[in-house]
């Protein structure tokens, strides 16, 4: 419950919330509206029942895995979405999280496929709709704090000595499983696109310095993130 991804499940509640009725775009919280959205929620979807892009180079088990970071879905043919029974499913045993995540339990003729620029992966230009800072390593709001997640690739692997040496730390020495800090972005366009957006947001009262503040301090955001904003939106000061 307090790992960083731990609100995927939520992307599957929606045409259940709106009683099947309707369209919803689903995005993830680190995803940021570079275009405008209602040119996807009112495309023509084809008669499928979800439109997603698939995973740069993901695969889970034999098959592709779809990117449900961003799907619009058209509600009433997703009447089997049910978030309690398919949770107790995992619970169970009987429904796998890869397979529940990357779509692998639906028709996939009901499936549709969206531009890469719905959901562009840590890449903006002039094409990108929708942009997905979805390498938390490099987010850029949280460069140079202490990482606060295990990555995939950290998790155990009976064969690799590795994990080995990472469960001695957690379990038996009782240390922490988070290593490191929060590295910058490589992109730069995107580290000014977001802190240009927070610099508009304090501008106009819908953040406030208080806010800010108080996100620092709990390490959800980086700690110069008043600097950053003066550097990249020059409308706003460290001191307004």
């Amino acid at each position: 419950m307090d790992d960083l991804q731990s609100f995927t499940p939520l992307r599957f509640t929606p045409p259940e919330l709106m009683g099947y009725e309707g369209r919803a775009v689903v995005i993830d919280p680190d995803i940021f509206a570079v275009g405008d959205i209602n040119e996807l929620l009112q495309r023509d979807m084809q008669g499928k029942a979800i439109l997603c892009r698939t995973r740069s180079g993901k695969r889970s088990g034999s098959q592709e895995c779809m990117a449900t970071s961003v799907m619009l879905l058209e509600c009433a043919k997703l009447r089997h979405w049910k978030a309690d029974e398919q949770f107790q499913k995992l619970f169970d045993y009987e429904l796998d999280y890869a397979d529940w995540i990357c779509l692998h339990k639906e028709d996939r003729s009901a499936i549709g496929l969206l531009e890469n620029c719905w959901n562009d992966l840590d890449h903006l230009d002039d094409t990108t709709k929708l942009l997905h800072n979805t390498k938390r390593q490099t987010q850029p709001w949280k460069t140079g704090l202490p990482v606060d997640f295990v990555s995939a690739n950290r998790r155990f692997q009976l064969l690799k000595p590795k994990s080995w040496v990472q469960s001695i730390r957690t379990q038996v020495l009782g240390l922490s499983p988070y290593h490191g800090q929060y590295r910058r972005h490589p992109d730069p366009k995107q580290e000014s696109y977001f802190f240009t957006l927070l610099a508009e947001c304090l501008e106009k009262g819908i953040v406030t310095r208080d806010q800010l503040e108080d996100e620092m301090s709990r390490n959800h955001i980086r700690h110069d993130a008043l600097d950053m904003i003066s550097r990249h939106g020059p409308a706003v000061s460290a001191a307004s």
